[in-house]
């Protein structure tokens, strides 16, 4: 029993660090992103098609654009989020994106007629308030760290969308194709994007090459899959609500290796913003889909 949570705990962990190797990754927003996606396929390409490759062919015969569509989705919120950290703190941006549930319900309402309960809407208002006070405290910082924040709210919107999709195919698709397919085409629109804005994917120096490594190694494939591994044993709502604390890692972290201090308002903003999403979804099969 104590190894399933120590494994959680590994995943929330290791997914928190992904702001800080950002950060310490000096190279374009795109390669970063490209990266990312590229080393994350090539680790989880060659178990996918050893362990799901009659599954891996029947969901390419069954149709490649919604796959497709939830790759592009998934390139451009890590594309928004990542280059929300060149502009804004760690704290805000990585505590901004972490609502993206709240766009999945309000998307899941106006798109499927999923009704949203009391509950529901209390959390998203108090969510809504967290952005508020977050998007204030940074305002009067200037108009920097404001982008820096709308960028991330952007993130959080286009995972949103990857996610809603990721619900529907996940019914009839196991998780490791999924992730093959998904992560191939969002790394293959990320290095064809970079490419066509010609930017260098070689040239960077080796303490970036190795950011870039232990990005796609430690929160993209250690994080993620110690988080669906846990899904096996512990309840989702345990799981989503443990992601909550990606934020106060991240922050944490940030403090810690890049002397990052969060203002008071980052704070405040932040505790709303898991507060509100914590009463929206502790109970919500929503949460599921997060991270």
């Amino acid at each position: 029993m104590a190894r399933r949570y120590l494994v959680l705990a590994l995943g929330v962990v290791s997914v928190s660090f992904a702001a800080i190797f950002i950060r310490l990754a000096d190279a374009p927003v795109l390669v970063i992103a490209a990266y990312r996606m590229m080393l994350a396929s090539l680790l989880i390409n060659p178990i996918a098609y050893a362990r799901s490759r009659y599954e891996l062919l029947h969901l390419i015969k069954a149709g490649l654009a919604l796959p497709l569509l939830s790759g592009v989705l998934l390139a451009l919120h890590f594309v928004l989020w990542i280059a929300s950290l060149s502009y804004t703190t760690v704290a805000s941006s990585v505590v901004l994106v972490t609502a993206n549930p709240v766009f999945v319900a309000l998307a899941s309402h106006f798109l499927f007629r999923e009704k949203l309960s009391r509950q529901v809407i209390v959390g998203i208002a108090v969510c809504l308030a967290g952005a508020a006070l977050i998007g204030y405290g940074d305002w009067t910082l200037g108009l920097k760290p404001l982008f820096g924040d709308l960028l991330a709210l952007l993130g959080a919107i286009a995972v949103a969308g990857y996610y809603l999709i990721g619900r529907r195919l996940r019914q009839t698709t196991g998780a490791l194709s999924y992730a093959s397919i998904v992560y191939s085409s969002a790394a293959l629109v990320l290095l064809l994007s970079a490419l066509a804005l010609r930017y260098p994917l070689l040239g960077y120096s080796s303490t970036t090459y190795v950011m870039l490594v232990l990005l796609a190694l430690i929160p993209q494939t250690v994080g993620h899959l110690s988080l669906n591994w846990s899904l096996r044993f512990v309840s989702a709502t345990l799981v989503a609500i443990a992601v909550l604390g990606e934020p106060v890692g991240a922050t944490v972290l940030a403090l810690a290796i890049l002397h990052e201090v969060p203002t008071l308002t980052q704070v405040l903003g932040g505790i709303l913003i898991l507060s509100g999403i914590f009463v929206a979804f502790h109970k919500s099969r929503l949460q599921a889909q997060q991270r």
